[in-house]
């Protein structure tokens, strides 16, 4: 679960997010809407403890994050726009890496293939180097590097932008069933298609502040963008 109280963040005295409640139940997936700068990617940092915090608490399964930074990251895996991976390391060599970083396994040749197959990398790319691959795939390995993890948060920060339809809806596939196993997704997004799709609830957020948030299943795509336009008016 993720859990955000009061929380805010200031640069020098300039506002980038204001007071933020918000919380995310297991097998919840809570899609971030805003433009440039409204408040998103900070979000994900603060829950991440990247960056400190000026007020308020973010908390992962019950902890403060700032109290408590190694623990709440073992809860948890991270996303962001680009997957930052080994590119001269293949896909198994990569997942091998980064799951004993993370204190789990060890894990056989096997396990590890099973969690690439199961976040939907083709076997034929498994032994490839990552520097082959494509962005889509690169995102691939992350999932499997969260499965991997046991990860039941997970934190992602445009994770589709620059995929290719099929790419896109098979990652949102891919969030469906992690939600389904009880994953707590946070998904920073521009994309309003995306976000309907899959996320269970979305939040639109401009100048810091989260200034709606909606059900997925109570709006249709026309809706979600007509409302999401209307808070963007200046």
């Amino acid at each position: 679960m993720l859990e955000a109280v009061g929380l805010s963040k200031s640069y020098n005295g300039t506002v980038a997010l204001e007071a933020l409640d918000l919380k995310i139940e297991p097998g919840e997936v809570f899609c971030l809407l805003g433009a440039n700068g409204a408040g998103k990617t900070t979000t994900i940092n603060l829950f991440l403890n990247f960056v400190p915090r000026t007020s308020g608490v973010a908390r992962i399964n019950g902890l403060d994050v700032a109290e408590n930074p190694l623990e709440t990251k073992r809860f948890l895996a991270y996303i962001p726009e680009q997957v930052m991976l080994y590119g001269n390391l293949s896909g198994v060599e990569n997942l091998d890496y980064f799951a004993a970083l993370s204190g789990k396994g060890p894990y056989s040749d096997a396990q590890i293939r099973a969690f690439l197959a199961d976040a939907g990398l083709p076997d034929e790319a498994a032994d490839r180097r990552v520097s082959t691959y494509s962005k889509g795939m690169r995102q691939k390995v992350g999932i499997a590097v969260a499965l991997a993890k046991g990860a039941n948060v997970l934190l992602l920060d445009e994770p589709t932008s620059g995929l290719d339809p099929k790419a896109s809806n098979e990652f949102s596939v891919l969030l469906k069933r992690m939600s389904d196993a009880g994953t707590a997704i946070l998904m920073a997004t521009h994309d309003l298609f995306r976000a309907k799709e899959s996320g269970t609830r979305v939040g639109i957020m401009k100048h810091g502040r989260l200034v709606e948030t909606l059900k997925t299943g109570a709006v249709d795509h026309a809706d979600l963008e007509r409302i999401y336009l209307e808070h963007m008016k200046d």
